[in-house]
């Protein structure tokens, strides 16, 4: 069975990597989470210098339908959080949808 894979990237200062992966946590995917339709959440970090780290949300979906239930109509734009400014060096205005086959969700631990 098919599901569709939304991809968030954000760019945030290195020593607020622990900070913002905790706010992430408690933010959007606990709200993936608790949206019918959601499959499974996860977040990845990876360094890209000694100053900036790379935030990566990842989300899987049973269809748009319940995405749009999560991200509102236009499910193109990214959805962000009152302390998102306090730590975004960069603020992408999209995100990405991939259509995913198999079971690649990750579970809800």
């Amino acid at each position: 069975m098919s599901s569709i894979l939304r991809e968030w990237r954000g760019v945030i200062r290195r020593e607020h990597r622990d900070e913002y992966v905790n706010y992430i946590k408690g933010t959007g995917l606990d709200d993936y989470r608790a949206t019918p339709g959601n499959r499974g959440a996860a977040i990845a970090v990876r360094d890209l210098d000694d100053k900036r780290t790379e935030v990566i949300t990842l989300s899987w979906w049973d269809s748009l339908e319940s995405i749009r239930a999560f991200a509102g109509d236009d499910i193109e734009l990214a959805r962000y959080y009152p302390l998102d400014d306090k730590y975004l060096l960069e603020r992408p205005r999209t995100v990405q949808h991939y259509e995913c086959h198999g079971d690649a969700a990750p579970g809800r631990g």
